[in-house]
């Protein structure tokens, strides 16, 4: 055993296993990297001198174990000097300046990137969760051992996650099932995720978790013999083919097979993949090789190959997966991968972690490329809780694969629509997009895509996206960049419509905008706390704040005990006119649905800007002691399109009733939105329709046609 040179001893627990560590690391780094590393023991082990775990164990031997995990992950010298202090700016009186005048800026920005928002204060145990989340993901983005040594640190404290109270156990164990096993997946490192959903999995459901392992361990005595012998089978074949490989049984891990059975409703003697083979070969072409050896041996299972060697998943894994059929009535999985496929495959994106020239593995720059979309997630959420989800959506895909018109290839989730293949081309294009050709046929924008189509998108310069696309989307790159557009666009609609309703209230006072000096409009922002002119149209667009009580404080005059007089108004101004196509500035009520010609009255009402109601509408009454809040509203004559109505009919029930109702409004062009059959009986039926109309007088002769279909009883417009 080779001994470790001198140095200066520490009077700190954790000596044994500093100098275990830098036994193990003497062929991989230098003198100067190893001295480093002890450096950064001794300041660790005096920084946390006197704290414990909740074990009792000193504190210090936490950031060894984590550097220890870092060391097996084939890291740089750096990332375990980095592990070893990655609490010390969070829970020492450590400084960042004092790391970076000892170590580095390099390592003091991964320690601060390590570090959570302890200084901050949130609303809520989400919001807090989530801008950890955020800064962590963030510092990623820059430098990705921080996410590396994060996964070691968690996989540490889930280890000795037992001696917790159960309610924490739970809560870490789903963070970690929920964020870290994913992560860790994404990276392409499966034996860290691995061990992390195990862990997870017997953390949360600590029953669900022992009958599965009883399970597997009665099963291992019966179906082992059997896969031996396919694997003896196999390695005899290649022998005989003269292709060096190793053939080796794998048991799939107790979270993949409680998945399996959970989603797909199976119990465990239908999961037919407990036990696998693996076989390695040197290169790639020996996989092809070997798949026709193995098929050789026993028969496949038709559509249960994949080819992940010609399409690597999106964590770079690459390997054969095939699925033979023995004559015992069990099916068995083999996995076909070269010696480099095999090493990444359980090392993943730290994997040849610098090449000798000093370039970046393709798994490295896969992964650059997940974490420029990272940023580009953050820049367009509005909030971290909403950046959070974002990235959970992005961490759990169940990967499909499509081809654009010249042969390029695009990975996608499951259930991808075109409106997700644009987004991924380019942002652009996904905000222009207005149809699609999938296999060279048209498709709705809205159509899931299969695995193998070749998808064409069809755009153009006025096209903009549209709030429903959200309800089928499920990329966070399409989701993210939808919401980004329409939370612009209706910032902007919000200003245009805030502005127009102040000069509206001004008028009252014959005064306009331009007429506030800047004087006058600095200290209404400062008083309502707003960074300029534009938040405040936003905030009264939105109906934040009523536009007669700004105008009127705009106004207004300061007395000599420093209230604000506020002058009678001299005329009113016009109506407010509405054309049917404001949209989240400008709406019409859901409650009554009015329509061109129905007596209207406008409501001030935060969030939504003004609401137009029907006159007749019962919930006017909750606004009737407040008239500030009351627009005066009229219907533009240029109002255009069709408005949302609603009738309840009662009709014979009768085959084809409805669709002879269906007919009548057709040829009256009135479309059926929605349906409810409320009172299906034995001889009536009342229906409620949501149709469309042009105009009350349009809606009126609808309601005439109705009447005189034989099988129509009652007809009436509701609410």
């Amino acid at each position: 055993m080779s001994q470790v040179p001198e140095r200066r001893p520490s009077p700190y627990p954790g000596q044994e296993e500093i100098n275990g560590l830098l036994r193990s690391l003497e062929g991989r780094f230098n003198e100067v990297q190893l001295d480093t590393i002890y450096d950064a023991y001794l300041l660790a082990a005096e920084a946390h001198d006197g704290q414990t775990r909740k074990s009792g164990e000193a504190y210090i031997f936490h950031p060894l174990a984590v550097a220890r995990i870092v060391a097996e992950m084939n890291l740089d010298s750096q990332s375990v000097v980095c592990a070893i202090l990655h609490d010390v700016l969070e829970d020492t009186e450590i400084t960042r300046d004092e790391l970076e005048s000892q170590f580095g800026e390099d390592v003091a920005s991964v320690v601060d990137g390590l570090s959570k928002l302890t200084s901050l204060e949130f609303s809520s145990a989400v919001e807090k969760q989530a801008a950890n989340f955020q800064k962590m993901m963030l510092a990623m983005v820059h430098d990705i051992r921080v996410i590396l040594i994060k996964l070691a640190d968690r996989l540490h404290n889930m280890r000795t996650l037992g001696v917790m109270i159960p309610e924490k156990k739970r809560r870490i164990a789903r963070e970690t099932l929920e964020i870290f096993a994913p992560i860790a997946n994404r990276l392409g490192i499966y034996a860290i995720k691995n061990e992390l959903e195990d862990l997870g999995f017997k953390s949360l459901h600590p029953m669900r978790y022992r009958i599965l392992e009883e399970a597997v361990g009665r099963a291992r005595i019966n179906r082992r013999q059997l896969v031996e012998k396919v694997e003896e089978r196999i390695a005899d074949k290649l022998n005989e083919q003269g292709i060096r490989g190793t053939v080796r049984g794998r048991e799939k891990h107790l979270y993949s097979l409680y998945l399996k059975m959970r989603d797909r409703q199976m119990s465990f003697q239908e999961v037919y993949d407990v036990y696998a083979l693996r076989v390695v070969v040197p290169s790639e072409s020996d996989c092809y090789r070997t798949l026709g050896v193995v098929h050789s041996v026993h028969k496949p299972v038709p559509g249960k190959f994949k080819d992940y060697i010609a399409i690597p998943k999106a964590n770079g894994y690459q390997s054969l997966h095939t699925m033979l059929q023995h004559p015992a009535g069990v099916h068995v999985e083999v996995q076909i991968r070269s010696q480099d496929m095999d090493e990444y495959a359980e090392t993943g994106v730290t994997a040849h972690w610098i090449y000798r020239d000093g370039s970046k593995s393709t798994a490295q720059q896969n992964t650059r490329q997940w974490l420029s979309n990272l940023a580009d997630m953050q820049q367009s959420a509005d909030t971290e809780v909403e950046f959070l989800e974002n990235v959970k959506v992005d961490l759990f895909p169940r990967e499909i694969y499509v081809f654009s018109p010249k042969s390029d290839i695009y990975q996608l989730p499951k259930n991808a629509t075109p409106v997700d293949f644009a987004y991924a081309v380019h942002s652009q294009i996904g905000n222009t997009c207005i149809t699609a050709k999938v296999d060279k046929r048209w498709a709705s924008l809205s159509t899931p895509l299969k695995s193998g189509q070749t998808v064409e998108v069809v755009t153009s310069e006025n096209a903009t996206p549209s709030p429903l696309w959200l309800n089928f989307v499920v990329t966070a790159k399409a989701r993210t960049a939808i919401r980004h557009y329409l939370k612009n666009l209706d910032q902007a609609k919000a200003s245009q419509f805030g502005r127009r309703l102040i000069d509206r209230a001004l008028g009252r006072y014959s005064h306009n905008i331009e007429d506030i000096t800047e004087e006058r409009m600095n200290v209404m922002l400062d008083e309502l706390h707003l960074a300029d002119t534009e938040a405040l149209f936003v905030d009264v667009g939105l109906g934040n704040h009523l536009p007669s009580r700004i105008a009127a404080r705009l106004v207004g005059h300061e007395n000599s005990e420093g209230e604000t007089e506020l002058p009678k108004p001299t005329n009113e101004s016009g109506p407010l006119l509405v054309e049917g196509r404001e949209g989240s500035v400008l709406s019409l009520a859901k409650c009554c649905h009015p329509i061109p010609g129905d007596n209207i009255q406008g409501f001030i009402t935060p969030g939504k800007g003004v609401l137009v109601h029907r006159s007749s509408c019962r919930n006017i009454k909750r606004f009737a002691r407040r008239p500030r809040e009351w627009v005066n509203v009229e219907w533009s004559p240029d109002y255009n399109g069709d408005f949302l109505a609603v009738i309840t009919l009662e009709l014979e029930n009768k085959p084809g009733a409805l669709a002879r109702v269906a007919t009548t409004l057709h040829s009256m062009r009135s479309n059926i939105e929605d349906v409810d059959i409320e009172n299906p009986g034995d001889k009536n039926t009342v229906m409620r329709f949501a149709l469309t109309a042009e105009n009350r007088h349009h809606l009126a002769r609808i309601i005439r046609r109705l009447r005189n279909l034989s099988l129509v009883q009652r007809v009436r417009r509701d609410y």
